[in-house]
């Protein structure tokens, strides 16, 4: 494909020779002279000047380079939409298998793909274009919207209900259990049935290996626009806001509510009956025991503000050189006040006066 064809389909500004033909995209370091890469972050600029690839996509021209550049004001996002054009992952064909099980109650939209052994059960509602790879589960009830894609060992729980364009990765559970349990007077544990179900609004992708527990009353919600990370869990009655995203290993605790635009990178762990507002963003291994204000930059276990732990972090390695500091000052105070006391003892000179 040529780059003056990509520049157009993208909307770029074309700087060079369009008429390169671009095979693929790469990054900076691996792109070769018929790829195409991308610069979105400042910091590695410098790698521009070592890069073999016949174009890439910047905020800005190259100068003092023979390289191609399109012209983008979110480089990044272009690249994404620039890989479209050059692979798009394979979509089986719609059709039922015969190995696959599917209620009669069960209501399928047109166009709708199911593998083997993939079960459909009582009364659930799939919207159109729907692809159910092997072994997915959907339990009786459920109500799935248009374009839902499922990958394999997927399952959906009974009475739960997903949007429209939700895609679920391999081995997501949605609608388990919640982890709920009254504690008897002998000390064992009762089981409290998990009544509430799990609703994920549209355009929500959940990647593999991810929970997102049903709950007890009332409902679990993930909004519209949330991205879930692999090894996720998500428990029973949280809120997940609208376009929030939720790296891999995060873990929130029953009752937790996420606001629009939250970020919570690796295995945070949230307390939870707490809320995070519009816009926060925690950093990886945090310990989140309290709200976060809107907007608010938190680590740490327990977190506090960003900036403050920075500084607190570069402290750390010098804690036991500061505590021999203190005692040996310590000390020397000990040692002062002692000898204050012993000369506060001895009488004056020439003797005692009657």
């Amino acid at each position: 494909m040529k780059l003056r064809e990509i520049a157009s389909t993208l909307g770029c500004e074309l700087v060079g020779d369009g008429e390169i033909e671009i095979c693929g995209l790469a990054g900076l370091e691996q792109a070769g002279p018929s790829e195409l890469t991308f610069l979105a972050n400042p910091k590695y600029a410098h790698k521009v000047k070592h890069t073999r690839a016949g174009a890439i996509l910047v905020t800005e021209p190259v100068r003092g380079l023979p390289i191609a550049c399109l012209v983008s004001s979110n480089p990044y996002l272009d690249f994404a939409r620039a890989l479209e054009l050059f692979y798009q992952p394979p979509r089986p064909a719609p059709g039922l298998h015969p190995l696959a099980w599917i209620a009669p109650s069960a209501h399928l939209g047109e166009g709708a793909s199911v593998g083997p052994f993939a079960v459909i059960g009582e009364h659930v509602t799939l919207g159109r274009n729907a692809v159910l790879h092997p072994h997915v589960v959907i339990y009786e009830g459920a109500r799935i919207g248009d374009d839902f894609y499922a990958h394999s060992q997927a399952v959906v729980r009974e009475h739960c209900r997903i949007g429209n364009r939700v895609t679920l990765g391999n081995g997501v559970v949605v609608g388990g259990d919640g982890f709920g349990f009254a504690h008897r007077s002998d000390g064992t544990h009762y089981k409290i049935v998990q009544s509430g179900p799990t609703v994920i609004e549209d355009d929500v992708e959940i990647q593999s290996l991810s929970s997102v527990d049903r709950a007890t009353v009332g409902e679990t919600r993930i909004k519209s626009g949330a991205k879930i990370d692999s090894l996720v869990q998500i428990g029973h009655a949280c809120v997940v806001g609208e376009n929030s995203i939720l790296c891999a290993q995060v873990g929130l605790a029953g009752s937790s509510v996420l606001g629009r635009n939250v970020v919570l990178t690796g295995q945070v762990g949230v307390s939870g009956h707490l809320t995070i507002h519009d816009k926060a963003v925690v950093y990886a291994q945090s310990g989140i025991g309290g709200d976060v204000k809107p907007g608010g930059v938190v680590s740490g276990s327990p977190a506090f503000d960003a900036k403050e732990w920075l500084r607190a972090v570069t402290a750390f390695p010098k804690l036991p050189e500061v505590l021999k500091s203190v005692r040996q000052l310590t000390k020397r105070i000990e040692d002062l006040e002692k000898a204050l006391e012993r000369e506060s003892r001895v009488p004056p000179r020439g003797g005692l006066q009657e």
